[in-house]
């Protein structure tokens, strides 16, 4: 029997938002042909089943057609973002870009889901996110702690705000490197902001 391992398959953060194409579909079903499997995922991403020893072909294959591969589980997922309605200027498209470029695919102790919006409309939901980042005016807020799944809902809690996009990765990386420093094994993100508590994840972005 063949190893086969699970890659995440994402589209490219764009006006619209992070949404596949039919043709963008049909591209990936012609790269990993018919035998391999293929899961859609909350997070907007598909996770793609393929022999292991095809793994960087495929990768190479997917990337050279627009499309974005990353490690599938427990990993930072790929930037959840608007539809950036108000514009791509004004609704911040470079700086998800960039945002995207700096945390996707990053090994986390459990799978980290970050939502942009571009405005106060929130349509990507970046409350019920593990990390939020909303574009108010020509600054940036940022959210933790949201959760989206089971019994407990709850709504991330404001940590900080008036970033500028420079400071806005700066803080997001800092977020996830603490995180992965200082989790108990397989620990929620939502559970460790609740334990370390929203004051100390400040004083880590702040210094």
């Amino acid at each position: 029997m063949r190893e086969t391992v699970k890659i995440a398959v994402s589209p490219p953060i764009q006006l619209g938002g992070s949404l596949f194409t039919p043709n963008q579909l049909v591209t990936v079903g012609n790269i990993i042909g018919p035998d391999s499997k293929v899961e859609m995922t909350s997070f907007k991403q598909l996770y793609v089943e393929i022999p292991i020893e095809q793994r960087e072909a495929i990768k190479e294959e997917l990337e050279r057609n627009g499309l974005e591969v990353n490690p599938a589980g427990f990993a930072t997922k790929s930037l959840i973002a608007c539809n950036f309605c108000k514009g791509s200027e004004d609704s911040g498209l470079e700086t998800a870009e960039a945002l995207n470029k700096a945390i996707a695919g990053i090994a986390t102790p459990a799978p980290l889901k970050i939502g942009y919006a571009g405005c106060a409309l929130g349509t990507s939901e970046p409350l019920i996110k593990d990390i939020g980042v909303v574009k108010m005016r020509d600054k940036f807020d940022i959210y933790v702690g949201g959760e989206s799944k089971g019994l407990k809902t709850s709504f991330a809690q404001l940590l900080c705000s008036g970033l500028t996009e420079e400071q806005l990765i700066s803080a997001v990386t800092a977020i996830i490197g603490f995180y992965k420093g200082h989790a108990k094994g397989k620990e929620k993100f939502s559970k460790f902001v609740h334990r370390v508590s929203l004051e100390h994840l400040q004083q880590q972005i702040a210094g």
